[in-house]
């Protein structure tokens, strides 16, 4: 599981996405996401500006994603 640390409150998903490698721009992140192919907290998500806030998990194509706090 790749872990993102947050440099401020939240992230956004698009840029966790990116952060993360899974996407390699925020094009594709927005695609996959409206697509209903990212879960948040095991909900799929289609909105590109969820904010992601310390514990949350996001998985995508077989990945997961834990933000984690600073």
């Amino acid at each position: 599981m790749e872990i993102i640390t947050l440099r401020e409150e939240f992230i956004k998903l698009g840029q966790a996405l990116k952060a993360a490698g899974l996407v390699d721009s925020g094009v594709e992140a927005k695609i996959v996401i409206i697509n209903g192919e990212v879960k948040v907290n095991n909900e799929t998500e289609t909105r590109r500006g969820r904010k992601l806030f310390d514990g949350d998990i996001v998985s995508y194509n077989g990945n997961d994603i834990k933000i984690s706090g600073n």
